[in-house]
């Protein structure tokens, strides 16, 4: 092994099992998959498989189903969640990781049914409690979707 090779961070991968350990998040609004490529402290690459029978495609729209882009935002924002919960390691620490702010949102191209949505989303910024990310969400070379954003770990509401 060369010391190029020994500096560089270990990637990991998540399967749908993965996802669930490291996310609240359930169907409906389950938005990642799987996790395709992590590096702790760094990045992650998520994917979603944008299937036609997602319930928003029924009224989103009628004819030319498409899927919303702030529900493209809120896929970039699970796969933050897995990075920050993986980075941190949080997982299964029951915490959560909560929007605080959306910045620079760009929807460049539509996401239509039957496509392998790649979400990759970087840190800005991390610390304990507040987290900053960019992310990207692309059908192979072409971006759809890119947004900065904000986010917060804390426990989970009581009750």
């Amino acid at each position: 092994m060369t010391e190029e090779n020994a500096a560089a961070p270990a990637a990991k991968t998540l399967d749908i099992r993965g996802v669930l350990a490291a996310l609240p998040h359930r169907y409906p609004m389950l938005l990642v998959d799987r996790v395709a490529d992590l590096v702790v402290d760094e990045r992650i690459h998520a994917i979603k498989a944008v299937s036609f029978n997602e319930d928003f495609f029924q009224g989103h729209f009628p004819g030319r189903p498409i899927m919303p882009g702030v529900l493209q935002i809120e896929a970039l924002a699970q796969a933050a969640g897995v990075l920050a919960v993986e980075s941190l390691g949080l997982a299964g620490s029951g915490k959560l990781v909560y929007f605080m702010a959306i910045e620079e949102a760009k929807f460049r191209a539509p996401v239509e049914p039957g496509v392998l949505l790649d979400l990759h989303v970087a840190f800005v910024q991390k610390r304990a409690r507040v987290c900053k990310f960019e992310g990207r969400a692309m059908i192979g070379d072409k971006v759809t979707c890119e947004v900065k954003f904000t986010a917060m770990i804390a426990d989970p509401p009581e009750g």
